[in-house]
């Protein structure tokens, strides 16, 4: 193998070559440690997770002490992101799960994790659609009077996040990183106010007590709640776009995780704060998604109520926005190392973005839109549902996948580690790993058994299954195709998890007389 300087003096040799690496390379120093902490915070959407799913958690699961929740989280995946980071050091690859995955347990699970994650990142991204339109609809009709369909809305935003896909990431990162801290910004007001107005039972930390975590709907809160971290792990989907990945990508990561544990747990805290810990259930129950709305219209009236609902709206943009270039870049990685045809493999003009890849997400998410559309309005059933369900079932496949690829990525770190000769070197992060590996596949364990709950279907639905066996599904396809590729192509499977290295082997070759 070859340095980078060598293969990049070679290249300048070679017009082919030269032209090919451009287009097969993501463009480094796009982002600093600002733009990509932007990037990956925006796919939390912290004002859709304080007025959605937080009330829907209290409301649903009965669980009061959900602060708490996300403190015992935060601290499962800083264990996480232990051994994830550090990984993240060695392995340089847009295909980040798929590629460190590779890397350890070999190229036929990574090409299993590859496609569990192109599947998992869609389903999330086109699940926020769905409530997009449905909120923006609602907009339109609350101060404008106009009735207009959700799929309206929800397709304009399909074409407005496929156009910004194309352009440079740190373009993205400016337009990311705007909306994101106006709507911290917001919540951070809201969070005051209520500590400073709290209700009947005064400044209570009772949401913090253990007590409150007793119960059946623990395990289900748990599936509730990490669904509120996703984001914090696409760090490494960025790194080679980074100037220095091996400093800047871990750094961002333990950023993401700590301050989205302690921004969420302060949120979750003050809603409790503003009803009282007794009350919080109950009143989640009565206004659902209106909680937040409904306690700011009291304490900070009815124009800062206003914009935020304006606010909840942007912030579900910047979400889908975020997620749209995390699987641009995993259809990317998938082309370049051939999991996916070559044309995804490409870079786009002079923007260096993934364009093909953002094409493929944009095409999906319309068609699934349309789909779900197609449904609406059906004389006798509910007009919301198709909505609902395309968040629901979008948002809850999409978690379920990740909380997968994070369970198999400890295991990797550790078997990684292992077979460099690094276990004493690393072993307190390899325990780290274990741990986490342990409490997700945990987690994992109840987000299937209770899919029933997180979708809203009965405890008889078929629903209960099929959907989290989307993941099954596409775990078991990459899996064949990582076999079949080892069997008939075994020079392509040996490159699943190369990154740039992949195409630097094409160069090679093409020179090898």
């Amino acid at each position: 193998m070859t340095t980078d300087s060598s293969s990049r003096s070679r290249a300048a040799a070679d017009g082919v070559s030269t032209f090919k690496g451009r287009e097969r390379a993501l463009r480094a120093d796009r982002l600093g440690t600002g733009g990509l902490l932007l990037s990956v915070l925006a796919a939390t959407a912290p004002l859709m997770v304080v007025a959605g799913v937080m009330p829907t958690t209290f409301a649903v699961m009965g669980i009061v002490g959900q602060p708490l929740l996300f403190v015992v989280l935060g601290a499962v995946l800083v264990l996480f992101s232990l051994g994830y980071a550090e990984m993240s050091r060695h392995v340089h690859n847009a295909g980040a799960f798929y590629a460190y995955i590779s890397r350890g347990l070999g190229g036929t699970a990574g090409a299993g994790a590859a496609m569990v994650a192109l599947v998992a990142y869609n389903s999330l991204q086109v699940g926020i659609y769905g409530i997009f339109g449905f909120e923006v609809s609602g907009l339109f009709a609350t101060y404008a009077d106009i009735e207009i369909a959700w799929w309206i809305p929800s397709l304009l935003a399909v074409l407005a996040v496929g156009a910004l896909g194309w352009l440079k990431i740190d373009v993205n990162a400016r337009v990311l990183g705007v909306l994101l801290v106006v709507e911290v910004l917001l919540v951070v007001v809201f969070d005051i106010a209520a500590i400073a107005d709290p209700g009947k039972e005064g400044l209570s930390l009772h949401a913090f007590n253990p007590d409150t975590l007793t119960g059946a709907g623990v395990g289900t809160a748990l599936c509730f709640c990490i669904a509120a971290f996703l984001g914090f792990e696409q760090a490494p989907v960025y790194a080679e776009e980074t100037s220095r990945p091996h400093v800047l990508v871990p750094r961002v990561m333990f950023l993401a995780v700590t301050g989205v544990a302690v921004f969420f747990a302060i949120s979750s805290w003050a809603l409790t704060v503003a009803t009282g810990p007794a009350a919080i259930v109950g009143t989640s129950q009565e206004q659902s998604a209106g909680l937040l709305f409904f306690l700011t219209e009291e304490r900070l009236g009815g124009t800062f109520t206003d914009v935020l609902h304006v606010l909840f709206v942007t912030g579900m943009f910047a979400a889908m926005l975020s997620f749209h270039n995390v699987v641009a870049r995993y259809a990317f990685a998938m082309g370049r190392e051939g999991l996916l045809p070559a044309a995804f493999g490409r870079t786009t003009g002079g923007s260096g973005a993934p364009g093909t890849g953002s094409l493929l997400q944009t095409v999906i998410a319309a068609v699934l839109v349309l789909v779900f559309a197609l449904t609406d309005d059906k004389p006798t059933g509910d007009p919301t549902a198709p909505v609902l369900h395309l968040f629901t079932w979008g948002g809850n496949i999409g978690a379920l996948g990740v909380i997968v690829l994070m369970a198999i990525a400890s295991l990797s770190v550790v078997v990684f580690f292992v077979r460099r000769g690094a276990a004493r070197a690393q072993a307190w992060r390899l325990v780290t790993s274990a741990l986490a590996g342990i409490a997700l596949v945990v987690i994992a364990g109840y987000t299937v058994k209770d899919f029933d709950v997180l979708v809203g279907a009965g405890p008889d639905s078929s629903l209960s299954w099929v959907l989290p066996g989307v993941i099954g599904l596409a775990l078991l396809v990459g899996l064949v195709q990582g076999a079949l590729l080892r069997a008939r192509a075994p020079e392509t499977h040996a490159r699943i998890g190369l990154g740039n290295e992949a195409f630097r082997l094409d160069q090679e070759a093409e020179r090898t007389p």
